[in-house]
């Protein structure tokens, strides 16, 4: 059973009396969920509107239905349950909470007596299919943009039927409604002023990952236009909310707790970040940031991180040679990490966590060679100033995802894979670092997961365990081969199973960036004021 954790504040509850009850879902355990600002800011929009009573649930990894944390309902007394999908591997959980809670798995066999599930988020942005026989309906977007009318539907909508509300929802821009428009474009919906939504903790919840700190949302999107990423594409245009609205946010959070969190793909992008940190500083806070680029690193965001009692530093190089580098558009030098080390040294961090990707397009064992090399050199700056510094490497395999411009690019076999993390953990664990990766076989998955159709929906519904050989064989059952989604090229005029998404960005755009990766050219940063090259601004 779901219980209510022991401590929290600020959980919103309401009468069930004359509102539409809506269960907001993250496929994972209260721990994650609660520590995703997007969620927490799904939450209180849903509950900004009278008429809407909206409580959380989360998946409670066993085979017992799924209570909502406010009321311990389950979740067929909603009338809607809307998930919240972050990660492609959380599938299996959507399909675990379904069935413990005795609602039929597929769309076509709910009736008027079963809930209405939507379901948004980064990879339903990017590709909604392997999901699209689950739900009713599809969010592609942000759900600022798309929730108002969602919400007046769903009010206009209470009394008639659910095929009915289906076509209502529809014809809201950004709604992808499987079982009626699987072939009209969807275009993604963003907010253009994020200023005007408070994106913070709404509840305080201290026993989960980033339960000790108030969390704000200071930049949206990315400037960097790394070729892999699925956020930096996702959320274009890069935003960023006012110094005034950020302070007046910290003030609010300060009452709570004492640390901020300052959250975003790209946080030290924000052209005021020094103004920001100074500020926070004068009012007694201390810092935690999200993420650090190599490139820009601000020595003032390195100072406040220590005086706020952070022993532990994160960057992301990526590649170990600036080739590779370049090639995914990552806008990081040697140069640059020569410097990030020099300025992290300075400030005596007692751990250094570095992020690297295999199996990136182009590498070869020469570039493994060059993360050794990097890996190392660093530890040795650092030791200059601090002797006995641990260093830790967190080595992903990479996944090519819908949106990117290495959409149409194959994936590594696990194989080679593995090849190159046991050159990688052959060398450096003997030199005292740490190296910690996901299975390559298991990233497989992921890849099928972001890239696949609507047939992958079937093999979800037949797993029986959460385990390879229960993927494999639900694969072959439905007469499918990971290969086909992740192992080749697809070419250009081939249609892919998102082609009905368009996420704002040209796919001419797109092709372009891969043909610039593959002649190893990198690319500008966006401007903070708009531009017309991607096709989203």
């Amino acid at each position: 059973m779901t219980r209510k954790p022991p401590r929290e504040s600020g959980a919103i509850f309401k009468d069930w009396g004359g509102r539409i009850p809506i269960a907001i879902v993250y496929p994972n355990t209260y721990y994650l969920g609660m520590s995703n600002l997007g969620f927490q800011s799904l939450y209180a929009l849903f509950n900004s509107h009278d008429n809407i009573v909206c409580e959380r649930t989360f998946w409670n990894g066993s085979a017992r239905q799924c209570l909502s944390i406010e009321s311990q309902r389950p979740l067929s007394d909603f009338a809607v349950i809307a998930f919240s999908v972050s990660y492609e591997l959380d599938y299996f959980n959507i399909i675990d909470i379904l069935k413990s809670s005795s609602i039929p798995l597929f769309a076509a066999d709910r009736d008027d007596s079963h809930p209405t599930i939507i379901g948004g988020g980064p990879c339903v942005t990017a590709n909604p299919q392997p999901l699209a026989p689950f739900f009713d309906c599809l969010a592609i977007g942000e759900a600022e943009a798309i929730l108002p009318a969602m919400v007046e539907a769903f009010t206009d909508g209470a009394e008639g039927s659910k095929d009915e509300l289906i076509r209502t929802l529809a014809a809201i821009p950004g709604i992808y409604a499987p079982s009626l428009n699987h072939d009209r474009i969807v275009h993604r919906q963003w907010v253009q002023r994020i200023d005007d939504f408070a994106t913070t903790s709404v509840v305080l919840a201290p026993d989960t990952e980033l339960g000790q700190m108030y969390l704000i949302e200071v930049t949206r999107g990315c400037r960097w236009g790394c070729r892999f990423c699925l956020a930096g594409y996702l959320f274009r245009p890069f935003r960023y909310r006012s110094l005034d609205n950020l302070l007046h946010q910290a003030e609010i959070g300060l009452e709570c707790h004492k640390r901020i969190g300052i959250l975003g793909a790209s946080p030290c992008d924000h052209p005021d970040i020094e103004e920001l940190v100074t500020g926070l500083q004068k009012r007694g806070a201390q810092i935690s940031v999200s993420s650090l680029r190599i490139r820009p690193l601000p020595r003032v965001v390195l100072g406040e991180l220590t005086e706020g009692g952070a022993q532990t530093i994160a960057l992301a190089p990526e590649a170990g040679s600036e080739r590779l580098r370049t090639a995914v558009n990552k806008g990081v030098a040697d140069t640059d990490i020569i410097e990030a080390m020099d300025r992290i040294s300075e400030r005596r961090f007692k751990r250094l966590k570095l992020y690297f990707m295999i199996g990136l397009p182009s590498e070869t064992d020469a570039d493994i060679e060059d993360i050794i090399k990097l890996t190392l050199a660093s530890k040795a700056r650092i030791d200059r100033n601090r002797a006995g510094s641990r260093i830790t490497l967190t080595v992903e395999p990479f996944v090519p995802k819908a949106g990117t411009p290495f959409q149409w690019l194959p994936m590594a076999s696990p194989e080679l894979l593995t090849h190159r993390l046991s050159l990688l953990r052959r060398v450096l664990r003997s030199k005292g670092v740490t190296v910690a990766s996901e299975s390559p076989n298991w990233m497989m998955v992921q890849g099928v997961l972001s890239k696949g159709d609507a047939r992958i929906g079937q093999v979800l519904a037949n797993m029986e365990g959460r385990t390879l050989s229960s993927w494999r064989r639900a694969m072959d059952e439905c007469s499918l081969d990971a290969r086909y989604y992740v192992n080749r090229e697809i070419p250009f005029g081939e249609r892919l199973p998102w082609a009905n998404i368009h996420t704002g960005v040209d796919q001419d755009y797109l092709r372009s960036e891969l043909e610039q990766a593959r002649l190893g050219r990198s690319t500008p940063p966006c401007p903070l004021t708009e531009c017309h090259k991607c096709g989203v601004c």
